[in-house]
């Protein structure tokens, strides 16, 4: 009979009050880029905007039985690498680690994830691929407006503060986005100052401006402005169009509290079409104003190169590929594949996918809209059964009945290409169970001043 007992009380480390300020040292950093600290006492705390060799002052935001969270309010001494700051940027918080030690610390982040949360042993792990530009290497971004400080309480516009549902910290010149971005982003905010427009507020849900949204063809050089207010504003699209150099000028009526840029009505202000054209990997893609696409081309075109050498094509296989979006992956493994086969819940980006393939003149890639759960089974009675399988899943991962369904279709090789190692790895180890053996990872660093990690790993059946 096991003797184990629960761990007293006074033996678990003490932990500190919330709203207490504390003197930490930092030894390394969490998956997501927050920095892991102890107290005296053993109690661990994960601490925002704090590297590894800081030592800080920080307040405890939340306190928990094992670990808590903090907020870094000083910088007291500062790690020997640290670096200053380039921009006054909440979506660039690695910007103060040398790029060097961002790509050894996503490399060893990768590493970790797959055999401390997955298991897993035995596979390839490949060196980190760096990014081709460091800085303005986004080819979409999401600003939201808000309203500065007493005493003018003037329209801004930016990102939300980091932690914050409801403030915004105004940008003036975003690191992450072109020269061009920026003009456009400062002409729709000066054109909204001067119509006397007020921005949605959170808390209350009145106001009119909520989002804009630019995204560019960073191949083509074509630029698209999507301006996102409350359904029931009145706005003088004439003026807006005169004030906004864009090739494609959108808007979108939303009515919902909660804040996105998705859904709603859009209407088409200015220009031939509601889309911009961007080229990757020698094709042309159509993108509408809500359509997913990788936000880094350069490195997206990397990503899905080193996706095509693991698939291992010679041209006769039949290949899924799952959450297509709008088909990049799909047709850009086409001219090596016997057939592909893309499946999407989302109607709208298989109506991209489609259109995607007739312009690139593909005959062998065939798209449908249907969610991955239920329709994997049909597209098997209809198609057959995978050779290759590729997908591409959001950041929470694949669910424990798709992998079933995965496990089910049989493929004899998994390409899975993913944007969040703590969900890759328990979905590595689910198929490992089952037959699978990984056999590499290689990561790629898509978003540089960023803890985000992107990697495709090869799983095959035994």
């Amino acid at each position: 009979m096991s003797t184990d007992v629960p761990a007293p009380a006074s033996a678990r480390p003490p932990r500190p009050e919330r709203g207490q300020e504390i003197d930490l040292r930092i030894d390394s950093l969490a998956f997501g880029g927050a920095g892991v600290a102890r107290t005296e006492g053993g109690y661990v705390l994960f601490v925002r905007d704090a590297i590894p060799g800081d030592r800080v002052r920080a307040v405890v935001t939340k306190r928990k039985r094992h670990y808590g969270e903090a907020r870094t309010v000083e910088v007291l001494e500062p790690a020997p690498d640290r670096l200053a700051p380039l921009a006054d940027h909440p979506g660039a918080p690695w910007q103060v680690i040398p790029y060097a030690r961002q790509l050894e610390i996503k490399q060893g982040q990768v590493d970790d994830a797959l055999r401390r949360l997955g298991g897993l042993d035995g596979f390839e792990l490949h060196d980190i691929v760096p990014a081709v530009e460091q800085w303005r290497y986004r080819n979409k971004l999401e600003f939201s407006f808000g309203t500065g400080p007493r005493p003018d309480r003037e329209l801004i516009c930016g990102f939300h503060a980091p932690g914050s549902w409801e403030d915004i910290v105004a940008v003036e010149d975003c690191l992450l986005q072109s020269e061009r971005g920026n003009r456009a982003r400062h002409e729709v905010l000066a054109w909204a100052r001067a119509q006397g427009l007020g921005a949605y507020d959170r808390r209350t849900q009145v106001g009119a401006l909520r989002n804009v949204v630019i995204r560019e063809g960073r191949r083509t050089g074509e630029l698209q402005v999507r301006l996102v207010v409350s359904g029931d504003v009145g706005l003088d699209l004439t003026s807006l169009a005169a004030a906004v150099a864009a090739d494609s000028l959108l808007v979108t009526r939303i009515d919902t509290v909660g804040e996105t840029t998705a859904g709603g009505q859009t209407e088409l202000v200015t220009g031939s079409a509601p889309t911009i054209a961007e080229e990757l990997g020698g094709l042309r893609f159509r993108l509408s104003g809500q359509a997913f696409f990788q936000t880094n081309t350069e490195m997206a075109e990397q990503l899905y190169a080193i996706a095509a050498d693991a698939a291992g094509l010679q041209g006769w296989e039949r290949v899924y590929d799952l959450f297509c979006g709008i088909g990049t992956i799909g047709l850009s493994l086409a001219p090596r594949a016997g057939e592909v086969w893309g499946l999407e819940i989302v109607e709208e980006a298989i109506a991209d996918a489609i259109e995607n393939a007739r312009v690139n003149e593909i005959t062998n890639a065939q798209f449908f809209a249907g969610d991955v759960r239920l329709a994997l089974r049909e597209l098997v009675e209809k198609a057959g059964r995978p050779d290759v399988l590729v997908v591409d899943p959001p950041r929470a991962g694949l669910s424990q009945k798709v992998v079933r369904r995965i496990l089910e279709a049989s493929p004899r090789r998994v390409v899975y290409v993913s944007c969040n190692p703590t969900t890759l790895a328990p979905n590595a180890a689910q198929m490992a169970t089952e037959g699978y053996a990984l056999r590499s990872v290689r990561p790629v660093d898509m978003f540089p001043q960023t803890p985000h990690i992107e990697c495709v790993a090869v799983l095959e059946r035994a």
